[in-house]
């Protein structure tokens, strides 16, 4: 059963017929933020982090970071320093709280793999309800020790850590989490590991190395499935580093533009990754009209400014390989296929019931009480678009995803929308509200 862990605070929406045209700055990637934070740790030397997202994820990894011996400094907004360590860390005097952040767990239990101590990681409600199996399997592969709770072995996650020895892992799902989990365990494993992808998934981790002076190699097998590898140990730099904006939290108002026809958005500074931008190709494949500027100069993590013009979109099919792209943008292209003519179709998705919340649940519930029609299969939904929506009060069931994605559908519906519980917003995008705001206020 769904449960909402935040129900305190509620967000009221009102739907907006007009078209807007807004030039918008978004908030730091939090995939990098996070990954920018740890790897500086293991650097030595003092790194500088610009455009870090102070949301309360990425916040959790730095107070972990600290923690365990880390002398962090934060003299401006987005801006943290921090001093590494060279990969020696202190063992903490109790557990370590990850919040509600599946990325800080799941990374840090590669790190700490790696530690000649015992930690506990713990979290909030939420997490403690997520599964840690499919990062303890490969770390205990590895020669660490850990343990977690009952038959889905959710937190607290207890990691024995020592001295490691490389494996050869074929990933069973396509997660950049469990990956970077291993790539992190690796920098301090003696010899090469190896990390098969049945797809590709988010590769900021492996891009940042260099960044930090590190080093690891790809090839494609007969199958075109990527094969990374990773030598260790590696001894990190500390470097300065600039994390871009982040395209999740961008897609929110992508889509709110992109069906709205008359209206005109652009996006300075978004991160486009080629292992990010899957919700490009698939809004455009819905009609959307979306162009991207990129600058001349090359950089680690590439990035560019987006403009989105609105149109009348169509429903598509989602599936196969490029859902472990968009695996975080499903539930705002759930709302772009309610919104859209024909019917949208999400399969091979079985990875959103085990997010912060069951998300395909949650996307059909929601969705049903706001007037669509759709079918919920064991791994996605179809949804028949065209359909007018009603504005509802709706449960954000504790996940930022669900209730930002909804958010942006109450500036569809018909009526007053209520969305409960946005707290969760929090986790990834502090200044949600604010943005909503300026984006539907009035021209004048």
């Amino acid at each position: 059963m769904l449960q909402s862990y935040f129900p305190l605070k509620h967000l009221h929406l009102h739907h907006t017929s007009a078209p807007f045209q807004r030039q918008l700055r978004l908030p730091g990637d939090k995939s990098i933020s996070h990954r920018a934070a740890i790897l500086a740790a293991i650097a030595e030397g003092t790194s500088t982090i610009s455009g870090f997202l102070e949301s309360e994820d990425c916040l959790a990894t730095i107070a972990v970071l600290q923690k365990l011996g880390i002398t962090i400094k934060h003299p401006e907004h987005g801006v943290f320093v921090i001093h590494g360590r060279g990969g020696f860390f202190l063992e903490p005097s109790g557990s370590l709280d990850c919040k509600n952040s599946g990325t800080t767990i799941r990374l840090l239990a590669g790190l700490l793999a790696a530690q000649p101590f015992s930690t506990t990681l713990i979290g909030d409600d939420s997490l403690s309800n997520r599964p840690m199996r499919r990062v303890m399997e490969p770390l205990s592969a590895m020669g660490a020790i850990l343990h977690a709770t009952g038959i889905k072995a959710n937190p607290p996650l207890t990691i024995q850590g020592g001295r490691l020895h490389p494996i050869d892992y074929r990933l069973p799902m396509s997660s950049a989490q469990v990956k970077s989990a291993i790539i992190l365990a690796a920098l301090f494993t003696p010899g090469t590991t190896t990390i098969m992808e049945p797809t590709a998934c988010r590769d900021h981790t492996e891009r940042m190395l260099t960044s930090f002076q590190g080093s690891c190699s790809y090839l494609l097998d007969q199958e075109e499935r990527c094969i990374l590898s990773v030598t260790g140990p590696q001894k990190l730099q500390a470097c300065s580093f600039h994390v871009p904006g982040d395209l999740s939290s961008a897609a929110f108002w992508i889509v709110a533009a992109a069906a709205r026809p008359g209206s005109k958005l652009m996006l300075e500074n978004i991160g486009i990754n080629p292992t990010r931008i899957g919700i490009i190709s698939i809004l455009e494949r819905m009609g959307a009209k979306i162009s991207i500027k990129t600058p001349s100069c090359s950089q680690i993590e590439p990035c560019g400014d987006i403009t989105v013009s609105g149109a009348s979109l169509k429903g598509t099919v989602i599936c196969g390989k490029e859902i472990s792209n968009v695996i975080d943008e499903l539930p705002i292209l759930a709302i772009a296929g309610a919104l859209a003519q024909g019917v949208t179709i999400i399969r091979d998705a079985q990875e959103l019931r085990v997010k912060e919340t069951d998300r395909i649940t949650a996307l059909v519930h929601n969705l049903r009480l706001m007037g669509a029609h759709v079918k919920e299969y064991e791994d996605g939904l179809e949804i028949e678009g065209g359909v007018s929506l009603h504005g509802t009060r709706l449960p954000s069931y504790g996940d930022h995803r669900i209730a930002m994605a909804f958010s942006v559908a109450g500036l569809f519906a018909c009526g007053e929308t209520i969305i409960e519980g946005t707290q969760c917003i929090s986790t990834s995008y502090p200044d949600f509200e604010e943005m909503l705001d300026f984006l539907t206020m009035s021209r004048s």
